[in-house]
């Protein structure tokens, strides 16, 4: 009995032990997250092209087939997305070119460090901070910008003649820290191609688009190679991805707002595919022309705009829009066709959709996912970092069936098993009636056969 009440008493000393050591431990820290996109990516460009280095990055991790980003899919839109999880019309980076009527300023990709028009969301760069992480970005739109006077820890004016390799070394050397500074816990890294060429050559051009795509390709091979060289490699979440797609255009395919519109009708904020414009009279007046301009052009007042879109809650966007269909471009007059590529389409268009891979210590290894919303991208890298995430458009629960730690039940597999399982128990129920029914007709208590015998001179007849 003593003996027992001792072993009771050093249990419990043990036990409180042990919450006291949890207690003073602090949390162990999580793997440092490095976010890399090839800008204009096409989904589809990872089945046409030969991408050895990519498939090898994804086939230790995860793909997901197809990422469906927020409207307008241009690159500034997008990328400000990523990294808030929200859609253009919270964030307000609402297109490449903007005009706010609250300040009368406009927003260009050549004028864009105006902190205000960044400064209607946090990007994750800056989230992090705020759990004591040193953070780093390099050519990420936006983040060469003083958001709330704050940047990245460390990042570096938009240079495009920057070498990816240069950029690469920059991010690598940043991660590893030194005995004064700690390591990145995040960082965002930009590369223009393939969108470059794409808009040169169009994504159809096979030739000219297997050139550019293996330059990429060779890029993520370099990247792996250098994360190798500094022994972070197993050590660092990696997310490849990118911002949107590709749509093929052509000299048949323009659309000449002179022919609808008169010009002084209207004042331009941005042109093709999607056209913002600020109509000089009645707007309900200037959309009617505009609505029955083109067969391949749709016209929007504000206020109609499609709730799928996510596009109609910020000032920035204007009284009427323009969306062009898939491979039209919409110019003011001529015959001249600024692009062979373009994107900025609807964001159901499979074109216009990028593709995410990632790899690292809290990914699943050989496993893909069909498809996942942008927006989600964020709450999941605030997850992979412990950090708090903002409020944002987007949601943890496809993207974590993308996690080591996570058990993620297939939707089609578990709709099936329920349907199955309905199935069966109703045949077992259909099958209990029938032969309780048989069970009942078959117990019923012994009558016997009576036979009238009215007619005592004529036999009975049984048949």
């Amino acid at each position: 009995m003593l003996l027992t009440i001792l072993l009771g008493f050093l249990c419990g000393v043990n036990a409180y032990a042990q919450e006291k050591i949890q207690q003073a431990s602090p949390p162990p820290s999580p793997p440092p997250l490095l976010l890399v996109s090839f800008d204009g990516f096409r989904a589809d460009y990872l089945q046409r092209f030969s991408m050895p280095n990519l498939k090898l990055l994804y086939s230790q991790g995860v793909l997901v087939d197809q990422l469906t980003n927020v409207f307008v899919t241009k690159t500034f839109p997008n990328h400000y997305s990523l990294v808030t999880g929200l859609y253009a019309e919270s964030h307000g980076i609402v297109a490449s070119n903007m005009y706010d009527p609250s300040s009368h300023k406009r927003f260009s990709i050549g004028n864009d460090s105006d902190p205000m028009w960044w400064s209607e969301a946090q990007p994750l760069w800056l989230t992090a901070l705020d759990s004591g992480y040193k953070t780093a970005a390099v050519m990420w739109p936006g983040s060469d910008v003083a958001i709330a006077n704050r940047t990245a820890s460390h990042y570096f004016p938009y240079n495009y003649q920057m070498t990816f390799q240069q950029r690469v070394g920059n991010v690598v050397k940043w991660m590893l820290g030194n005995e004064k500074e700690p390591g990145v816990m995040f960082a965002a890294l930009y590369w223009e191609e393939p969108d470059r060429s794409g808009h040169a050559f169009g994504p159809d051009n096979v030739t000219a688009m297997a050139k550019v795509l293996k330059e990429v390709d060779d890029n993520v091979g370099l990247l792996m190679s250098e994360l190798k060289r500094a022994g972070l490699w197993g050590r660092v979440n990696l997310l490849v991805t990118s911002d949107h797609g590709m749509a093929q255009c052509s000299a048949e395919r323009l659309i000449r707002l002179d022919d609808c519109l008169h010009p002084d009708n209207y004042t331009l904020v941005d042109l093709t595919p999607v056209t913002a414009l600020i109509p000089a009279g009645d707007p309900e007046a200037v959309f009617e022309l505009l609505n029955k301009c083109h067969p391949h052009m749709t016209a929007y007042l504000k206020k109609d705009i499609p709730e799928r879109l996510h596009y109609r809650n910020n000032e920035r966007i204007q009284p009427i829009i323009l969306v062009a269909d898939e491979g039209w471009t919409i110019i003011q007059r001529g015959n001249t066709l600024p692009r062979l590529g373009d994107h900025g389409y609807d964001n159901s268009l499979p074109s216009m959709h990028p593709f995410l891979a990632a790899a690292g210590p809290s990914f699943r290894r050989g496993y893909s996912l069909r498809s996942l919303q942008s927006v989600d991208v964020y709450p999941l890298m605030c997850h992979l970092l412990t950090v708090p995430a903002r409020p944002n458009n987007g949601s943890l629960a496809q993207a974590r069936c993308l996690l080591a730690a996570e058990t993620c039940w297939d939707v089609s597999l578990v709709v099936g098993l329920v349907v199955g399982v309905l199935l069966v128990l109703s045949i077992i129920t259909v099958l209990f009636r029938f032969m309780s029914s048989r069970r009942v007709s078959g117990s019923r208590p012994f009558q016997r056969l009576e036979i009238s015998h009215d007619d005592d001179d004529d036999d009975p007849l049984l048949e």
